[in-house]
């Protein structure tokens, strides 16, 4: 078990830069495209999702600061800390049971591919930890290996599920042919963000509001680019940090770099994994009469779009705000902020890229996702204990990725409830 831990964790560490594109390889021999095509491709994605990641990365270093800041400015006394997905992450893959999940998920997805139960082929390997954690949840909380086991097939199962359904909004409004989005916690999200955006939709004098990116560029005119809005939001969230102007023009201009390069990345990737869809395609219509399948992609793809990088980014301040306010609440937001776009990736598209629905509807699921997180964080804590260093003045720590995802919660009340059932 170690050393099967030891090799997944080894691949693992190689970063999805490096894992795509092997990944990518071989499913174009298996749909038999040219070699040299196949290695062509494979490294155009894996340059891409590089890219993604250097402008994430930018992302993060400027959100997170600025929040943290945001919170000593207001002198939050909050004992829970979020100590963000990384964290959550390498405490899964450092239970037993989150190696044995790799194969599990992959022969539960291509089984249900054999059977026509989904048309989702998940190749998002480095995010199947979504799965895990639920396994090692249902593990750690009633110490029995095959629940642990059977959560994570479980949560296989619906994400295979949600990915089918919510793939031709992914399609259509990103504009990502082919592709489905499997990362858990974009999924955890839309279930409960999706139903609220529909009703906010409904709401009288809010329903015919519509605030996207070309109706701010067309109203507001170089106000309205995007590079501008990132700019805007990036300025404003330094100022609510008390930063200088010279910190306040730097970070806003890291915010506009984002807004700017981003699509442009997503464009690369995109590139790379066309030939692999028309090959796919062709195969798939010759042995099984036109049946479609998706590529199960990383909901990072969603941050290429203006609506969802916005929300994801206004969403910070009204997070932080919620959290001060929130009866019961005890988790102090922090890792997990520049992270709020990927939660974005399934709402934006049913709402047609609305900011305005999409921020109404993330709203409610973030003050839902705060009493989760809250509940989750002695699970999350005893998990992470020896393996996560804790952030300093943290009692425990818990995080939105997981702690606040409806999926896992449910997955820790069902363990819970065995637990209790079984003594």
């Amino acid at each position: 078990m170690s050393t099967l831990t030891n090799i997944v964790q080894g691949i693992l560490n190689m970063g999805s830069s490096v894992v795509l594109p092997i990944i990518i390889f071989i499913l174009a021999m298996v749909f038999r495209v040219p070699v040299k095509k196949a290695i062509t491709s494979g490294l155009t994605v894996g340059i891409g999702m590089l890219g993604i990641n250097l402008v994430l990365g930018l992302l993060s270093d400027n959100v997170g600061p600025a929040a943290q800041a945001m919170v000593e400015r207001m002198g939050l006394n909050l004992t829970v800390v979020d100590a963000g997905w990384p964290a959550v992450s390498a405490a899964t893959w450092a239970q037993p049971i989150a190696a044995v999940m790799i194969p599990v998920i992959l022969i539960v997805n291509l089984v249900m591919l054999a059977f026509k139960w989904t048309k989702t082929l998940n190749i998002d390997i480095w995010n199947y930890w979504h799965m895990s954690a639920a396994a090692a949840t249902g593990y750690v909380v009633t110490g029995n290996f095959f629940w642990g086991i059977l959560c994570g097939i479980a949560y296989t199962i619906i994400v295979q599920i949600v990915a089918d359904k919510t793939a031709p909004y992914v399609q259509e409004y990103y504009g990502l042919e082919g592709v489905a989005f499997t990362t858990g916690s974009a999924q955890g999200y839309g279930l409960i963000g999706i139903p609220v955006a529909w009703l906010v939709s409904k709401i009288p004098g809010i329903k015919n509001l519509h605030v996207e990116p070309e109706a701010i560029q067309k109203r507001f005119g170089i106000f309205g680019e995007p590079m501008i809005m990132g700019i805007i939001i990036g300025i404003v969230l330094s100022l609510l940090g008390g930063y200088d102007i010279t910190k306040t023009l730097q970070t806003g201009m890291a915010m506009g770099a984002v807004m700017f390069i981003l699509p442009r990345m997503v464009k690369i990737l995109m590139e790379g994994l066309i030939p692999i869809q028309e090959a796919a395609q062709a195969m798939l219509q010759k042995r099984y009469e036109g049946r479609e399948i998706f590529l199960g992609m990383d909901a990072a793809l969603a941050t290429g779009s203006p609506a969802a990088l916005s929300t994801g980014l206004l969403m910070v301040p009204i997070t932080l705000f919620i959290a001060i306010i929130l009866p019961g609440n005890r988790v102090l937001p922090f890792a997990d902020l520049a992270t709020i776009p990927f939660f974005a990736a399934l709402v934006v598209p049913t709402r047609k890229g609305n900011i305005l629905h999409s921020v109404i509807s993330l709203t409610v699921v973030i003050t839902l996702a705060l009493w989760m997180a809250t509940d989750f964080a002695p699970v999350l804590t005893h998990m992470s204990e020896g393996i996560v260093k804790f952030p300093k003045g943290a009692a425990q720590v818990s995080n939105f990725d997981t702690g606040g995802n409806v999926l896992n919660w449910i997955f820790l009340k069902l363990s819970q409830l065995l637990k209790s059932l079984v003594g």
